[in-house]
């Protein structure tokens, strides 16, 4: 698998657990973990747990939507229901279905992370007529404006995309931030779909923040944090993350890091919200 985590030096073995080794990673791993156990404390969580679950679902697709160019306000997208529009809409309707039919795919991400990718794109792209729900092939062309990097060939996307599956299959010690950050950062970089790679990719991230058990009721929602930590921070760290090197690579997973991190604040707030009536 030639992918920027397993060109570091301690690519041998298990290439994701070997990830966590690197400087600064094991101590985002604990911040996240005291992040998400605060909001899993809480006290509002053991009685209005579903209500959460909603709210950071639409908090979650508020946030990717904006780091894909729709940066509505929340109100806005709590009350709209048509969103067949002009673009802004159409991403932001395609982040809210990514965050429904993420949770109905975690049984199947472990076994088949390819079908599980490919349904995210098709779900995603529901209003396209072509190239939906499959790699995108030779000389088809990547509608992502947003990510600038240079894009990797139909063929090297597809060689990546079965080494991450593999790596998924087999497994392995890796903390649930670390997979879910290569997982994120790799599908930003493969860009593997001609649309709509940004939304699937933090989606996929979801699915493996939930899946793994860190978060397995889905109140953590990374993409509000990548929302608020900026585009700019979020593409400076992609960058970190696609140079392969150990500094680069830590780098990008405490970004991962704090966007969960900031995701299980804005929970929390909404626990403290519901404990005083407010919402």
């Amino acid at each position: 698998m030639s992918t920027p985590s397993s060109r570091t030096s301690s690519s041998k073995g298990d290439p994701l657990a070997a990830l966590g080794t690197l400087p600064g990673v094991a101590e985002s791993v604990e911040s996240v973990r005291k992040a998400v156990d605060r909001v899993y404390g809480h006290r509002i969580m053991r009685r209005r747990s579903n209500e959460i679950t909603s709210e950071a679902a639409l908090r979650g697709a508020r946030g990717s939507g904006a780091l894909s160019g729709a940066d509505w306000a929340l109100e806005e997208v709590r009350r709209r229901s048509d969103f067949s529009g002009d673009g802004e809409a159409r991403a932001i309707g395609a982040a809210l279905r990514l965050t429904a039919e993420a949770g109905q795919l975690l049984s199947v991400w472990r076994q088949s992370p390819l079908r599980v990718l490919a349904r995210l794109h098709l779900v995603a792209a529901a209003d396209q007529a072509d190239h939906v729900g499959r790699p995108r092939q030779a000389g088809e062309p990547v509608d992502e404006p947003l990510v600038e990097l240079p894009l990797p060939s139909a063929q090297e996307a597809h060689g990546r995309l079965e080494g991450l599956a593999e790596l998924i299959i087999a497994g392995g010690s890796a903390p649930a931030l670390v997979t879910a950050a290569v997982v994120h950062g790799e599908l930003l970089a493969l860009r593997p779909f001609t649309s709509h790679n940004g939304l699937v990719a933090r989606a996929a991230e979801r699915v493996v923040l939930v899946g793994s058990g860190l978060d397995p009721k889905s109140v953590c929602p990374a993409e509000v944090g990548h929302a608020e930590l900026g585009r700019a921070a979020y593409l400076a760290a992609l960058d970190g993350y696609v140079s392969g090197t150990p500094e680069g690579m830590a780098a990008w997973i405490a970004h991962c890091g704090r966007a969960v991190e900031l995701g299980a604040r804005e929970s929390t707030a909404v626990c403290e919200a519901l404990q005083r009536g407010a919402a």
